[in-house]
């Protein structure tokens, strides 16, 4: 059973976009395996759905781009704290007018948030919204379908 999304095709803020490398980002294979819905309970559904190849893909691209970040962001910030209590001479160096190496570094520290966050939400939007939405509805339909057609 096909449930007619009348937002399906419909571009939304960066879907279709191109994923930095100038191609659009790649497909995600389908979540649906041949068994028969009759046959599966809903719990089932939740299972076959993780093991399939699409939802390992998704969680692949989410895992790609955070671990890398949460690692890079941990060692910058560790690394202005440890720089602030072992180095204060350091961190006082005037770099220009009243501003010094630890005013930098503490603004340094916002910008990175603020970047990373940005960074996040566009590869959210270009490598895993499309993805996930197709598997939450493929999902919606076969719970749909084990539970006799009913919401």
């Amino acid at each position: 059973m096909t449930y007619e999304d009348p937002w399906y095709d419909a571009l939304a803020s960066g879907w279709g976009e191109v994923d930095g490398t100038g191609r659009p980002a790649p497909a995600v294979p389908s979540a649906r395996q041949e068994v028969s819905a009759a046959a599966m309970r809903a719990r089932d559904v939740y299972a076959e759905v993780q093991r399939s190849p699409a939802f390992q893909e998704v969680r692949g691209r989410y895992r790609r781009f955070v671990v890398p970040g949460v690692i890079a962001f941990f060692l910058w910030y560790v690394g202005y704290v440890v720089t602030a209590t072992t180095a204060p001479g350091f961190m006082a160096r005037p770099v220009a007018g009243a501003v010094n190496v630890g005013m930098v570094a503490g603004l340094g520290q916002f910008l990175s948030t603020f970047l990373l966050t940005w960074a996040y939400s566009r590869h959210a939007r270009l490598r895993r919204d499309r993805p996930a939405l197709e598997l939450r509805w493929e999902t919606q339909e076969l719970t749909r379908g084990v539970r006799g057609g009913a919401s």
